[in-house]
């Protein structure tokens, strides 16, 4: 079973943005370890680490992280990194990042944090675009329910990107939200090869929810995408502004209950072993 999203960060790095005193939760070291402090004990044999920061040295803190782990516990399989897409040298970066590290599996702008919502289809990017591809590197997108419209161009754009998207593009389940969102996440898994992480949902849902709060949200992206290309995710510590591993582990467990176990079997780790090409080994 492997755990598709979980992230690391250290408060002194100092390129946390968003990270402030004021999620207080959230406002302390997080390690691989802690990580492992959770994850073990629900049967979790590997994870993917994910980026916080938009810089390439934390995408260097992140890879030395996963190269450093314990050897007990579950292991890093691979790291979502970043790398500046609009840099003149992005694709030579890219290439170099790919070949030096190959836990690195994948890179995410953080477009949920940029203004302008066609910012990814700017031309300026397809070279580093091209380059993901052509290394095998995962798009993350780390997107809100205005960004689908805009990912359908791009799967268009580039069909040998390899596409996944973060937390179901978080809608706003607090508020209820429902449309366009349902329509847009299911037309995006009809007409593309994208893949879905289930994770996230119950932050989205707002402070202290109901366990089931995300339920009619996370049955609509297994109706939409299937098991096969869906894959379980903690989003853990961030987690913690909603509920516990634990928590967030047990509803996900009901939510595909209805599954055959081959389903379950790529919801809980074959998808994203199969999406970012993960070893059996950490």
């Amino acid at each position: 079973m492997i755990d598709a999203h979980f992230h690391s960060w250290q408060i002194a790095r100092g390129d946390y943005g968003w990270l402030n005193p004021a999620l207080a939760p959230l406002y302390r070291d997080v390690s691989v370890a802690d990580w492992q402090a959770q994850s073990q004990a629900l049967g979790i044999s590997g994870g993917v680490l994910v980026q916080a920061a938009p810089t390439e040295a934390e995408t260097l803190f992140l890879l030395a992280q996963a190269q450093a782990q314990a050897p007990d516990g579950p292991g890093v399989l691979g790291v979502v990194g970043w790398v500046d897409l609009l840099a003149t040298n992005a694709a030579d970066r890219i290439s170099a990042l790919a070949h030096q590290y190959p836990l690195l599996k994948g890179l995410r702008p953080m477009l949920q944090d940029i203004p302008d919502p066609d910012w990814i289809l700017q031309a300026a990017l397809s070279p580093a675009l091209q380059a993901m591809a052509a290394h095998g590197l995962v798009f993350d997108a780390l997107v809100k329910p205005v960004h689908l419209p805009r990912l359908l161009t791009l799967a268009a754009r580039h069909p040998k990107l390899s596409l996944v998207i973060d937390h179901a593009a978080k809608p706003d389940i607090a508020a209820g939200q429902w449309q366009p969102w349902a329509d847009q996440l299911a037309r995006l898994a009809a007409e593309t090869h994208a893949v879905c992480k289930l994770s996230g949902l119950l932050t989205e849902a707002g402070p202290q929810p109901r366990p089931d709060a995300a339920r009619h949200w996370g049955e609509h992206v297994l109706a939409s995408f299937g098991a096969d290309r869906v894959m379980w995710g903690s989003d853990w510590p961030v987690l913690e502004l909603a509920g516990s591993y634990g928590d967030w582990w047990q509803e996900a467990q009901q939510l595909s209950a209805h599954l055959s176990a081959a389903e379950r079997a790529n919801l809980f780790g074959g998808t994203a072993r199969r999406i970012y090409r993960l070893s059996t080994a950490s």
